[in-house]
């Protein structure tokens, strides 16, 4: 983490550099103000990094010896068999197709937002997957 909260402290330093000759040279405000933004969010994150690396063991990133393999893990349990995310696609297909149709098509797609976020959450509650 240590490495990367550098890159954006380096990242910051140079959108500041970049907001000032841009600011100077275009003297357009909307675009300025955004490379200040983007500087601002840049050096939050690069703190965050760094200051949360002092508190945590070095990374596989960290070590300058180390394999890729040394930063592998478990990346997570992956419902195998759901069918939620195609009500949410679904019901989402729905929601967004409501901005170009009309907004009454929002309150046709909400009973499938509703059901397959609910179902995706309890998913493993009940039924034959509920002791996983």
């Amino acid at each position: 983490m240590k490495i990367q909260g550098r890159m954006f402290i380096w990242l910051s330093f140079f959108i500041l550099i970049m907001a000032v000759v841009y600011g100077v040279w275009s003297k357009e405000p909307a675009g300025t103000t955004a490379l200040f933004l983007a500087f601002g969010l840049s050096i939050m994150i690069g703190f965050y990094l760094g200051f949360t690396a002092r508190r945590v063991d070095a990374g596989a990133q960290d070590d300058k010896e180390a394999d890729v393999a040394d930063d592998a893990g478990e990346l997570g349990f992956f419902s195998p068999h759901s069918w939620q995310p195609l009500m949410l696609g679904f019901g989402g297909a729905i929601a967004f197709l409501s901005i170009a149709v009309g907004w009454w098509l929002i309150y046709f797609s909400a009973p499938f937002i509703v059901i397959g976020l609910f179902g995706w959450v309890f998913e493993y509650y009940h039924g034959e997957n509920r002791t996983q």
